[in-house]
Protein backbone atom coordinates (compact mmCIF):
# COMPACT_ATOMS: atom_id res chain seq x y z
CA UNK A 1 0.00 0.00 0.00
CA UNK A 2 2.29 2.71 -1.25
CA UNK A 3 0.68 6.13 -1.11
CA UNK A 4 1.93 9.36 -2.62
CA UNK A 5 1.27 13.07 -2.29
CA UNK A 6 2.70 16.02 -4.12
CA UNK A 7 5.79 16.01 -1.88
CA UNK A 8 5.79 12.69 -0.02
CA UNK A 9 6.29 8.98 -0.54
CA UNK A 10 4.20 7.14 2.07
CA UNK A 11 5.49 3.58 2.12
CA UNK A 12 4.80 0.61 4.41
CA UNK A 13 7.16 0.38 7.35
CA UNK A 14 10.08 -2.00 7.09
CA UNK A 15 12.82 -2.97 9.52
CA UNK A 16 15.04 -0.49 7.67
CA UNK A 17 12.86 2.33 9.10
CA UNK A 18 13.51 1.42 12.75
CA UNK A 19 16.64 3.55 13.04
CA UNK A 20 14.93 6.66 11.63
CA UNK A 21 11.85 6.19 13.81
CA UNK A 22 14.03 5.63 16.88
CA UNK A 23 15.93 8.84 16.14
CA UNK A 24 12.65 10.75 15.70
CA UNK A 25 11.12 9.39 18.92
CA UNK A 26 14.28 10.30 20.82
CA UNK A 27 13.50 14.01 20.51
CA UNK A 28 11.90 15.30 23.71
CA UNK A 29 9.50 17.48 21.71
CA UNK A 30 8.29 14.46 19.70
CA UNK A 31 7.86 12.36 22.86
CA UNK A 32 6.07 15.15 24.74
CA UNK A 33 2.57 13.77 24.06
CA UNK A 34 3.18 10.09 23.37
CA UNK A 35 2.50 7.40 25.93
CA UNK A 36 5.64 5.34 25.26
CA UNK A 37 8.10 8.05 26.28
CA UNK A 38 11.60 8.22 24.83
CA UNK A 39 12.80 4.75 23.80
CA UNK A 40 16.10 3.68 25.35
CA UNK A 41 17.35 1.78 22.31
CA UNK A 42 16.54 0.80 18.74
CA UNK A 43 15.54 -2.60 20.15
CA UNK A 44 12.86 -0.85 22.26
CA UNK A 45 11.65 0.99 19.16
CA UNK A 46 11.54 -2.29 17.23
CA UNK A 47 9.35 -3.82 19.97
CA UNK A 48 6.91 -0.89 19.76
CA UNK A 49 6.78 -1.23 15.96
CA UNK A 50 6.58 -5.04 15.91
CA UNK A 51 2.85 -5.18 15.19
CA UNK A 52 3.07 -2.63 12.36
CA UNK A 53 6.02 -4.54 10.85
CA UNK A 54 4.26 -7.89 11.09
CA UNK A 55 2.41 -8.48 7.83
CA UNK A 56 0.85 -11.77 8.90
CA UNK A 57 -2.89 -12.31 8.79
CA UNK A 58 -3.14 -11.87 12.59
CA UNK A 59 -1.83 -8.30 12.38
CA UNK A 60 -3.36 -7.15 9.12
CA UNK A 61 -5.36 -4.44 10.93
CA UNK A 62 -2.27 -2.62 12.30
CA UNK A 63 -0.68 -0.51 9.57
CA UNK A 64 2.33 1.75 9.57
CA UNK A 65 4.04 3.91 6.98
CA UNK A 66 7.26 5.82 6.65
CA UNK A 67 7.03 9.39 5.35
CA UNK A 68 9.85 10.42 3.01
CA UNK A 69 10.35 13.42 0.77
CA UNK A 70 9.89 12.61 -2.90
CA UNK A 71 12.82 14.69 -4.09
CA UNK A 72 15.57 13.14 -1.94
CA UNK A 73 13.95 10.31 0.12
CA UNK A 74 14.73 12.09 3.41
CA UNK A 75 12.83 10.55 6.33
CA UNK A 76 10.37 13.07 7.79
CA UNK A 77 8.04 10.95 9.91
CA UNK A 78 5.76 8.02 10.60
CA UNK A 79 2.05 7.48 10.00
CA UNK A 80 -0.10 4.72 11.44
CA UNK A 81 -3.60 3.33 11.23
CA UNK A 82 -5.30 0.73 13.40
CA UNK A 83 -8.33 -0.77 11.69
CA UNK A 84 -11.28 -1.97 13.75
CA UNK A 85 -12.90 -5.32 13.24
CA UNK A 86 -14.85 -5.28 9.95
CA UNK A 87 -18.23 -4.97 11.68
CA UNK A 88 -17.41 -1.40 12.77
CA UNK A 89 -15.63 -0.36 9.55
CA UNK A 90 -13.50 2.32 11.19
CA UNK A 91 -9.91 3.14 12.05
CA UNK A 92 -7.79 5.26 14.34
CA UNK A 93 -4.81 7.16 12.97
CA UNK A 94 -1.64 8.60 14.48
CA UNK A 95 1.41 10.43 13.17
CA UNK A 96 4.78 11.82 14.26
CA UNK A 97 7.25 14.02 12.41
CA UNK A 98 10.85 14.99 13.01
CA UNK A 99 10.90 18.51 14.51
CA UNK A 100 12.98 19.82 11.58
CA UNK A 101 9.97 19.16 9.35
CA UNK A 102 7.27 20.72 11.56
CA UNK A 103 5.31 23.65 10.19
CA UNK A 104 5.84 22.73 6.53
CA UNK A 105 2.48 21.04 5.95
CA UNK A 106 3.86 17.51 5.64
CA UNK A 107 1.69 16.09 8.43
CA UNK A 108 -1.48 17.63 6.97
CA UNK A 109 -0.55 16.35 3.52
CA UNK A 110 0.10 12.83 4.81
CA UNK A 111 -3.05 12.70 6.97
CA UNK A 112 -5.20 13.96 4.07
CA UNK A 113 -3.83 11.18 1.85
CA UNK A 114 -4.46 8.60 4.58
CA UNK A 115 -8.04 9.85 4.96
CA UNK A 116 -8.50 9.69 1.18
CA UNK A 117 -7.14 6.13 1.10
CA UNK A 118 -9.26 5.11 4.09
CA UNK A 119 -12.52 6.44 2.72
CA UNK A 120 -12.10 6.04 -1.03
CA UNK A 121 -10.02 2.87 -1.33
CA UNK A 122 -10.84 1.01 1.90
CA UNK A 123 -14.46 2.24 2.07
CA UNK A 124 -14.25 3.00 5.80
CA UNK A 125 -17.22 4.55 7.57
CA UNK A 126 -15.30 6.48 10.25
CA UNK A 127 -11.71 7.53 11.02
CA UNK A 128 -10.71 8.71 14.49
CA UNK A 129 -7.72 10.30 16.17
CA UNK A 130 -7.00 10.97 19.81
CA UNK A 131 -4.94 13.97 20.86
CA UNK A 132 -3.63 15.22 24.19
CA UNK A 133 -5.61 18.34 25.14
CA UNK A 134 -2.39 20.37 25.44
CA UNK A 135 -1.18 19.43 21.94
CA UNK A 136 -2.36 22.60 20.17
CA UNK A 137 -0.50 21.92 16.91
CA UNK A 138 -2.04 18.47 16.48
CA UNK A 139 -5.50 19.76 17.37
CA UNK A 140 -5.14 22.44 14.69
CA UNK A 141 -4.05 19.81 12.14
CA UNK A 142 -6.98 17.50 12.88
CA UNK A 143 -9.45 20.35 12.53
CA UNK A 144 -7.74 21.55 9.32
CA UNK A 145 -8.23 18.15 7.66
CA UNK A 146 -11.93 18.14 8.54
CA UNK A 147 -12.06 16.11 11.73
CA UNK A 148 -14.50 17.17 14.43
CA UNK A 149 -13.93 17.13 18.16
CA UNK A 150 -16.42 14.69 19.63
CA UNK A 151 -15.49 14.60 23.26
CA UNK A 152 -13.06 14.59 26.11
CA UNK A 153 -11.60 11.43 27.60
CA UNK A 154 -10.50 12.37 31.09
CA UNK A 155 -7.12 11.27 32.39
CA UNK A 156 -6.68 8.46 29.88
CA UNK A 157 -3.10 9.09 28.69
CA UNK A 158 -0.21 8.04 30.95
CA UNK A 159 2.42 10.62 29.96
CA UNK A 160 5.60 11.11 31.97
CA UNK A 161 4.07 9.56 35.08
CA UNK A 162 0.90 11.67 35.05
CA UNK A 163 -2.57 11.02 33.70
CA UNK A 164 -3.48 13.45 30.92
CA UNK A 165 -6.77 14.27 29.22
CA UNK A 166 -7.38 13.41 25.57
CA UNK A 167 -9.73 14.87 22.97
CA UNK A 168 -11.37 12.45 20.57
CA UNK A 169 -11.65 13.60 16.96
CA UNK A 170 -13.38 11.86 14.06
CA UNK A 171 -14.46 12.29 10.49
CA UNK A 172 -17.19 10.25 8.82
CA UNK A 173 -17.30 9.06 5.24
CA UNK A 174 -20.20 11.45 4.59
CA UNK A 175 -18.13 14.36 5.93
CA UNK A 176 -15.30 13.39 3.59
CA UNK A 177 -17.60 13.24 0.57
CA UNK A 178 -19.19 16.62 1.27
CA UNK A 179 -16.05 18.52 2.38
Amino acid sequence: MNLHTQRLHITPLTKADISDIHRMNSFEEVARYNTIGIPKSEADTAKVLASALDTSKENERILGWSLRLKDNHTFVGHLGMNLSIPKYNMAEIHYHLLPAHWGKGYASEAVMELLRWGFEDQKLHRIEAGVATANAASIKLLERVGMQREGLRRKILPIRGEWQDNYMYAILEEDWITR
